[in-house]
């Protein structure tokens, strides 16, 4: 079974203003992803990065609806000396700390799929997992092998 993670732009992203079409299709898709958690079709995994990015979420409304899905990940990646050495490791290509440490879990908790709608992530070679946009993900992940 596939083994993702989103980071806490993907989690956030229904919440954004859905005026642009590009946002619209990212949340729907990025919530079609979610049902296939619940349906039990992937696997989620959560991160002490997820807690602590969720834990600022100005908007209470927001942040507890996004950590209830703490509780459908298999997997919750915690800090560690390995986490904080592959961050560093990602940092070398340009990304910043938070983001590193987003991949680092993704990677030590061996997901397949990194999920986010951050072009400055999508943009970066990462080459230690696939770092998909959520759409590109139904179209292209889901059904990969």
């Amino acid at each position: 079974m596939k083994r993702i993670y989103f980071d806490n732009c993907s989690y956030n992203r229904p919440f954004d203003n859905q005026s642009e079409i590009i946002i619209r299709l990212e949340a729907d898709a990025k919530l079609y992803i979610q049902e296939l958690v619940k349906e039990q079709k992937l696997e989620l995994v959560w991160s002490f990065v997820l807690d602590y990015e969720n834990s600022f979420n100005p908007f209470a409304d927001k942040r507890e609806r996004i950590q209830t899905w703490r509780n459908l990940a298999i997997h919750c990646c915690g800090y560690s000396p390995q986490v904080m050495g592959k961050a560093a490791s990602l940092m070398q290509l340009g990304l910043k700390q938070a983001d590193a440490s987003h991949i680092a879990c993704a990677i030590l908790s061996q997901a397949n799929y990194f999920i986010t709608t951050d072009k400055g992530i999508l943009n970066k070679n990462i080459t230690e997992i696939h770092v998909i946009n959520p759409m590109t993900f139904i179209e292209r992940g889901l059904h990969a092998n």
